[in-house]
């Protein structure tokens, strides 16, 4: 199944706007969240082909959320992608053991999100 639909999660403005720039010019549709309530408001009206989930966030945080996501029998199916500046190898360990099926470190280099996306098609 090819990724068309991206769910994007960060609450960084710039952030949500370089990604959305980035993916929609490579022909991806994209759809934003700011935090997890808003994620899985998303995630409920229209189930993305991926997700790429930031880290940092107020509220409930992205691995939180990733774990919350990938263990509902509804979009356990989604792969996740965190995209975060925390880039240490202990928060990739920890983000891969909350379901994670990648990792990219920002500032996101932009062909290696993209072959990072089309490893799932």
């Amino acid at each position: 199944m090819a990724i068309q639909k991206v769910l994007l999660v960060d609450d960084s403005k710039t952030e949500l706007h370089h990604l959305t720039d980035l993916l929609s010019k490579r022909g991806y549709a994209v759809r934003t969240a700011e935090n997890g309530e808003d994620a899985m408001r998303r995630l409920a009206e229209d189930k993305p082909d991926l997700i790429l989930m930031d880290v940092v966030m107020p509220g409930q945080n992205g691995f939180q959320l990733t774990r919350a996501i990938t263990r509902d029998p509804r979009f356990a199916d989604v792969p996740v992608i965190m995209c975060t500046s925390k880039g240490l190898e202990t928060d990739k360990v920890w983000g891969m053991r909350q379901g994670a099926r990648d990792y990219v470190v920002k500032p996101v280099d932009a062909d290696e999100l993209i072959a990072k996306i089309k490893n799932f098609d």
